[in-house]
């Protein structure tokens, strides 16, 4: 480890650019603005989680692939809506969250493959979602009729408190695909 004094330094940097930024940044900018290299920068970043979540900070690492965002931590957001007279979040409707939940674990994922999970049509509930910032277009699929890929987007991660979409609830898939072929949809959705 590098000498205490300049990880200590390095770590206010950081946390500082962080602070500043309105959004997602990038290791790679990170490292360039703070004079150091990726590998640094990384290890600096995994301090820094490790710090906010073993002392109980209202504060947490956000990361988005190869990007990290300061935000704050899920288990303090009612203070922080009733702090800033904020209403209480949006909620969602039953088809809006199966629908983000199928991009969620299955993105990059086509309309087409959505409604073939779901049985039903989906166009309204993708408009929904694309309008509220939670999903996002991120090219076209190379199937026939080159339909538009979904998927989650940082804002996504924030209203569900979650750091990265490694941290979403394990679901095995295979076993609630032998559920719906022995019992049909309805009974999946029940489990």
């Amino acid at each position: 480890m590098v000498e205490n004094k300049n990880v200590e330094n390095l770590l206010g940097k950081i946390e500082g650019l962080l602070f500043v930024s309105s959004g997602l940044v990038g290791i790679h900018q990170l490292a360039k603005a703070v004079v150091a290299s990726e590998s640094v920068v990384e290890s600096a970043l995994i301090e820094l989680e490790e710090h906010y979540k073993e002392h109980g900070h209202g504060l947490r690492l956000m990361r988005v692939k190869s990007r990290v965002q300061l935000t704050t931590a899920p288990e303090i957001s009612k203070t922080i809506e009733s702090y800033l007279d904020l209403e209480i979040s949006t909620t969602l409707s039953r088809a809006a969250l199966e629908t983000l939940s199928i991009i969620a674990y299955k993105q990059p994922v086509t309309r087409p493959d959505v409604d073939a999970i779901r049985g039903v049509n989906s166009d309204a509930v993708l408009r929904t979602l694309l309008s509220k910032g939670l999903i996002e277009e991120l090219g076209r699929s190379d199937s026939p009729g080159r339909p538009i890929n979904y998927g989650t987007t940082p804002e996504f991660l924030q209203h569900f408190g979650l750091e990265s979409l490694n941290k979403l609830p394990f679901i095995d898939f295979d076993a609630l695909e032998e559920i719906q072929e022995e019992n049909g949809t309805k009974e999946v959705l029940k489990t």
